[in-house]
């Protein structure tokens, strides 16, 4: 297994035989129209840890190359497969396609929503999240198998979307054999 630390990370290029070699998890992330550069770079840093087989980025989301997005991913855009769709409807309406039982699980506040730690997480699996400030689309929260949201006990009412989108994966990961 390959294990690079940041300084050889920022300056290496994944070839694709080596790529090819590591080993994916049935892990998806869908990326809803997240603005802000360097949260897409933490998204990219997640994607890697957890050894996600592929990131989505849909609708206004900026993609690689990027200068803010490669600082942030500490160049782990190179070593994680990834997508872009215009919208994330279509992300998801093309990986069901693809993939057989496919559990989409949106993360958002919303009146449907359960506690994230409440959810029995099956894979192949999408994990979506959303805009910093509008979350993740109407659409798509119609269409997920199910919608999750992380309790706040303090006055603020969220969480950044790349620590949200942290503490769920793991929490996915826990479920993986």
């Amino acid at each position: 297994m390959i294990k690079l630390d940041a300084k050889k990370l920022r300056i290496t290029e994944a070839p694709e035989e080596q790529k090819k070699l590591l080993k994916k998890n049935p892990v998806y992330i869908i990326v809803d129209n997240v603005l802000d550069t360097y949260n897409i770079g933490a998204i990219f840093r997640l994607a890697d840890a957890v050894a996600a087989e592929k990131v989505l980025l849909c609708a206004g989301s900026e993609t690689p190359p990027n200068h803010r997005i490669k600082k942030a991913s500490i160049n782990t855009t190179e070593w994680v497969e990834w997508e872009y769709y215009s919208s994330a409807a279509e992300a998801i309406k093309d990986l069901r396609l693809k993939i057989k039982d496919l559990k989409v699980i949106a993360v958002e506040q919303d009146n449907r929503s359960i506690s994230y730690d409440k959810v029995e997480y099956t894979f192949p699996i999408a994990i979506v999240v959303g805009h910093e400030t509008e979350g993740v689309s109407k659409e798509v929260l119609d269409t997920a198998d199910q919608i999750v949201e992380l309790p706040m006990w303090g006055v603020n009412i969220s969480l950044n979307v790349m620590v949200s989108l942290g503490i769920i994966l793991y929490t996915v990961m826990e479920h993986y054999e």
